[in-house]
């Protein structure tokens, strides 16, 4: 691969804000789907959204553990434009990237951060592959008027783990998922229900 052939964020810093800005705001209002509005051309396997996303949360003091689906261009690319470092241990990753919801790994497999620094915790960058007709899921808790509606493939055995998640508040992983150019954010504090 020629790391040229897929060059990082057209205008840099300005790049890098705007999405970052996206990036909160996904998590200050989970559910809600936030279009990342930036020009980039990505390696195969990775969304825009998501590379924009890693463009942003990356560098060199991040550890990364990314799924073996990826082709090695993903990584050399990742490497290359932010220097992160990478693991094969999900429990040290500071981010895990997830190329296909349908083969994430367990949540408990990642670290959910200690009482004494929540903020510890192992975040998810997570790609839906699918746009299969899905049962709606209602949301709510901080960041949410009353209850959010969304319609992702969440299955059930997401789902639980999910709100074993929830319950370990202050400790737990914040979860972003990824389609092409559209991110939703699931922060910890965040309740799943049918």
């Amino acid at each position: 691969m020629k790391i040229t052939q897929f060059p990082g964020f057209r205008v840099g810093v300005h790049d890098a804000q705007i999405t970052f800005r996206t990036l909160l705001n996904a998590l200050s209002y989970p559910g809600m789907t936030q279009e990342i509005c930036v020009q980039l051309t990505p390696p195969p396997g990775l969304t825009l959204a998501c590379a924009a996303a890693c463009l942003s949360l990356l560098d060199l003091d991040t550890t990364v553990w990314l799924s073996s689906e990826f082709e090695p261009d993903v990584k050399a690319w990742l490497k290359f434009h932010t220097g992160c470092h990478f693991t094969t241990h999900p429990q040290a990753a500071s981010f895990a990237i997830i190329q296909k919801l349908s083969n994430r790994p367990s949540l408990g497999d990642f670290n959910w951060g200690t009482a004494e620094k929540p903020e510890l915790s192992t975040t998810l960058l997570i790609q839906i592959e699918s746009l299969a007709p899905c049962e709606p899921i209602r949301l709510n808790g901080p960041g949410i008027s009353e209850e959010q509606v969304i319609k992702l493939p969440l299955d059930s055995s997401f789902r639980e783990e999910w709100n074993k998640n929830h319950q370990s508040y202050p400790l737990g992983i914040d979860v972003f998922l990824f389609r092409e150019n559209t991110i939703i954010g699931l922060p910890r504090t965040t309740n799943l229900s049918l």
